[in-house]
């Protein structure tokens, strides 16, 4: 069975959730679910330990794993800077090719509807293709994605808090979440 790497920053839990419910799509299948975080800038403070509700990856789990999940909260329409920090420090799986020919897709949690989620999830793309993985995104198969008024895209699961900043991720957005998860686990079983 495959091994799916769900691999997420997460400052105030919502993109953890995201994480959480992607995992349970791939368990689903039958695949193994490795949900992972990486390393927190803050070492003490009000966020410092959202890190500490998984392990941080290592680039051996990275290059192990038979497909990627990457999911960040939305900074300024961006991915956040300790994300970009970890795809940073990837050059020499680059340079080896370890990563071409591998499903990977992308989720976000914005505080807005028009927060930026779209264009997370676009520019979290962007080191995924320069390692020659191949996107999977999020049809519009799944009936939610026609339903949401919160989260869901095409381009990959997403939430949004709102001005009530709920982190609770709505039914919608756990079904588009769990929906990819598995779309993501079954094609990595197919391109294995």
């Amino acid at each position: 069975m495959p091994t799916v790497l769900v691999l997420y920053h997460s400052r105030h839990g919502s993109v953890r959730a995201l994480a959480e419910k992607i995992a349970i799509g791939v368990a689903a299948t039958g695949a193994v679910a490795m949900v992972r975080t990486v390393a927190n800038f803050e070492s003490h403070g009000p966020h410092a330990d959202d890190a500490l509700n998984h392990p941080v990856v290592t680039i051996a789990e990275l290059t192990q794993a038979d497909a990627l999940a990457v999911g960040s909260p939305v900074r300024f329409g961006q991915m956040s800077a300790e994300m970009k920090a970890f795809w940073d420090q990837t050059t020499a799986v680059w340079l080896k090719g370890q990563l071409i020919d591998k499903p990977a897709g992308v989720f976000t949690s914005s505080s807005t509807q028009h927060g930026g989620n779209e264009a997370t999830l676009l520019g979290m793309m962007l080191p995924l293709l320069h390692h020659g993985m191949v996107i999977v995104g999020q049809p519009f198969d799944a009936p939610e994605l026609h339903q949401t008024q919160t989260g869901g895209t095409p381009y990959g699961p997403s939430h949004v808090t709102g001005l009530a900043d709920n982190k609770l991720l709505s039914l919608h957005e756990q079904q588009l979440a769990i929906a990819f998860g598995k779309r993501l686990a079954q094609i990595a079983g197919k391109l294995a």
